[in-house]
């Protein structure tokens, strides 16, 4: 990992938002930074990329952010 401020940025917001839906039982294997946008040097922190889930997934994701 680089040791670029805005890459630990997103690398933290990656590994909360992979813990906060661990916490739901939601896996996304596809989770991860956005290799083109971490390649790059921009004033914004590379994107992350949420990836692919099948149509259960994406309702286990929906009721989660659903609850108040």
């Amino acid at each position: 990992m680089s040791e670029h401020d805005r890459d630990r940025e997103a690398q933290e917001a990656l590994e909360a938002l992979r813990t906060a839906l661990h916490t739901h039982g939601i896996t996304l294997p596809s989770l991860d930074l956005h290799l083109l946008s971490y390649a790059g040097r921009y004033a914004t922190p590379p994107l992350i990329t949420l990836g692919n889930c099948n149509a259960a997934t994406a309702q286990r994701l929906a009721d989660a952010l659903a609850k108040p």
